[in-house]
């Protein structure tokens, strides 16, 4: 009989960690920001139907990369927590702190198992506040730890290199179109260095808005309204071009008028000088007339 080949408990967590990490790492990145009135998810994802950013309660949302079926499967299961914890005892009790240790004991449980693989999925979990250091948001690795952030976060994709960014540039008391542009900014970024444009079609966004006066704090911003802030909150060279195509529009008008009011000018001089003209004509025929009737008399 053959002795099972032996190894050890941290080489086996360090390669279920290798893999659960490379299967994040291929999928499209999420950043979630804090701005004044409560906090933003960006995700690139140009699918309509699958959806990373999620409300689970009323101040309540989570966001997620890495393989879908799973994190919707976890996103399900803080639906029916959160549900049934509001229903059994109050609303005010359902808080991201809690959901965050549920999800946290089930990620452990899988990472920890040797009967399955770990998930390949991490996980933010963000309650808005009625101010903006009540605001709580939480970071779920895959391995079932609990990361508090603040002000601003980044998973999957290159995660490093756009916290990075958002660091340097995240500041408190931002709009969210300020928010939105800083993370679209940071998700355009290569890895290389380069930088890609991302326009509406390509991003998911939502928000934790804590001034809505329903009770659910979470909305969609979608179509016509997320293209408006893209482009007020576009690069600034852009937003000259388009004042120096709108002044050459209003000067070609203007010159346009000018041209029409001096052709109109010159129209009515004409139409002015062919008047006189025909009055001449008629004082001299009148006049050639009389002369012929003084000849005939």
């Amino acid at each position: 009989m053959s002795t099972p080949f032996y190894v050890s408990p941290q080489q086996a967590m360090a390669d279920r960690a290798e893999y659960a990490r490379k299967g994040i790492a291929r999928g499209r990145s999420v950043v979630v920001l804090q701005y004044t009135d409560g906090v933003v998810f960006v995700a690139e994802n140009p699918s309509r139907a699958l959806h990373k950013v999620s409300e689970i309660y009323d101040r309540i949302a989570f966001a997620a990369v890495g393989k879908y079926n799973e994190f919707e499967n976890l996103r399900i299961g803080g639906v029916r927590y959160a549900d049934l914890r509001g229903y059994t005892y109050d609303r005010a009790d359902v808080t991201a702190r809690g959901l965050a240790n549920v999800y946290a004991q089930t990620l452990g449980t899988i990472f920890s198992s040797a009967a399955e693989k770990p998930y390949e999925v991490e996980l933010i979990v963000a309650e808005v506040g009625n101010a903006p250091e009540d605001d709580q948001i939480y970071r779920l690795p895959h391995d079932g730890s609990i990361v508090d952030e603040h002000g601003s976060v980044a998973v999957g994709g290159n995660a490093d290199q756009i916290s990075n960014y958002l660091d340097q540039r995240h500041r408190e008391g931002m709009t969210l179109g300020e928010a939105l542009k800083l993370a679209v900014e940071s998700l355009s970024r290569d890895t290389n260095g380069g930088e890609r444009t991302l326009t509406a079609e390509h991003l998911e966004v939502a928000t934790l808005d804590r001034t809505r006066p329903q009770q659910r704090k979470f909305k969609r911003i979608l179509g016509r309204q997320l293209s408006r802030l893209l482009d007020e909150h576009g690069p600034g060279d852009g937003g000259k071009a388009a004042d120096g195509d709108a002044d050459a529009e209003g000067d070609t008008a203007t010159d346009a008028g000018a041209t029409e009011a001096s052709g109109a000018s010159d129209t009515k001089s004409a139409k002015s000088a062919k008047k006189d003209s025909g009055s001449g004509s008629s004082g001299s025929s009148k006049t050639s007339d009389g002369s012929e009737g003084s000849s005939d008399s």
